[in-house]
């Protein structure tokens, strides 16, 4: 039984959002939760987003007194979420090993590329009790073809770095079964290191209640990281070639750029602003009033771990328009709740959208097919559930009825 555990996360934002109600959980459960974090400077993230001290300083409060109210207690960490500097990397990972000698845990929980390796390094060397590590997605390093031999050479080192952290766990969750098939394949995970699929982080349903979709005008939404690895280009012109057509209907994309090398240019962004196929409702702190206005939610990324927005917009009870790609395609049933377009393929996704516009009444059904997914699939309180008995801390007899306890690998 786990006592004290340490959450490492690398983006402080979705800690509370993404992981609040396990940390609710474990808290619950009697379990000392420390979250570890880069709330600090402006270096500790990594991200261009043009904040100041004030706003900086303003956001770790937030999050520490968000994580004060669920029993937890925060601790900043140097971790840069993206760039391989490795000077920088070996700070993290000391930071990782200092703060674990302060708060002697006996459990591991980490997500994401940076702390799944150094976390489960550091927890490795120190002796830490379980170590359970959760691959949300591939990123960068294993989407899409385009930086040529830079791509190459990060995905070549990520790959490697990955194996050593892995192979130092107790348990490898994944949010889909392409990526832990890959990850095998790939020699990634070794034959010794027991592993399970998820089905993703969860969504709260109570939270995230239906609202019933609006079809006149249509409008379509898209909410994500300005990457061309989430699709957004393909969006933006679809958007363009179905307002040349239908000019009323509405195209939004809500989010932020990001300084990933796979990132969308603020000239590009402005570009489709301007010509008037994109509305841009920037970075949302609640995304559910942008769902709730949307009559079809789109997402084309090339490759997922599960997305979240997707889960949201479900919840919501919004028919679904994304990619047949891993943790993409296990979240709709095409013709049922949404449809599943090729990857890249405008011309697909423009056809899928159409659909829409002609058969206005698949909006309701399909976005009431959504929610009954939803509640099926993707209720996170089964999902945490499912997590805490593969770390141990509930036994597989009291897993709730729908989820397989077993362990496979």
């Amino acid at each position: 039984m786990i006592k004290r555990l340490l959450m490492v996360a690398s983006y402080p934002e979705s800690i509370v959002g993404f992981r609040g109600e396990l940390i609710r959980e474990m808290v619950a459960r009697g379990i000392e939760v420390h979250v570890a974090a880069p709330v600090g400077g402006r270096g500790a993230t990594g991200d261009a987003g043009g904040e100041g001290d004030a706003e900086r300083s303003a956001a770790s409060s937030r999050l520490k007194a968000s994580l004060e109210a669920l029993g937890a207690t925060l601790h900043d960490i140097p971790l840069s979420r993206t760039g391989m500097n490795p000077l920088a990397d070996l700070k993290t990972l000391a930071a990782l090993m200092r703060l674990m000698l302060r708060v002697r845990p006996d459990g591991l929980f980490a997500y994401t590329i940076k702390p799944v390796v150094y976390g489960a390094l550091a927890a490795w060397v120190l002796g830490v009790r379980q170590r359970t590590l959760l691959v949300t997605g591939l990123g960068y390093a294993f989407t899409g073809t385009q930086g040529g031999a830079k791509r190459r050479l990060i995905k070549a080192l990520v790959r490697r770095l990955y194996r050593v952290a892995l192979g130092r766990a107790h348990m490898v969750l994944f949010q889909n079964p392409d990526d832990r098939r890959l990850f095998i394949e790939e020699g990634i995970l070794l034959d010794t290191t027991a592993s399970r699929v998820i089905n993703g982080s969860g969504v709260d349903l109570a939270h995230f209640s239906p609202v019933a979709p609006s079809t006149e005008p249509v409008s379509f939404l898209l909410i994500a990281r300005l990457l061309g690895d989430k699709g957004v280009r393909e969006y933006a012109e679809a958007a363009t070639r179905i307002r040349q057509r239908h000019p009323q209907v509405r195209f939004r994309l809500a989010g932020w750029l990001d300084d990933n090398p796979d990132s969308i240019a603020a000239h590009e962004l402005q570009t489709w602003i301007d010509d008037g196929a994109i509305e841009y409702l920037g970075r949302l702190d609640d995304v559910r009033p942008a769902i709730a206005e949307c009559s079809v939610y789109v997402l084309p990324s090339y490759r997922e771990g599960t997305p979240r927005t997707v889960l949201e917009a479900m919840a919501l009870g919004r028919a679904v328009v994304t990619t047949d790609a891993p943790g993409c395609r296990e979240t709709v049933a095409p013709g049922v709740n949404g449809y599943l377009v090729e990857v890249k393929n405008v011309d697909a996704l423009c056809q899928a959208l159409q659909r829409y516009l002609e058969t206005p009444a698949l909006i309701v059904q399909h976005g009431q097919a959504s929610r009954a997914r939803a509640e099926e699939r993707y209720d996170v309180h089964r999902v945490n559930h499912s997590i805490l008995e593969a770390m141990g801390v509930d036994t597989a007899s009291s897993c709730p009825a729908g989820l397989d306890p077993s362990v496979v690998r």
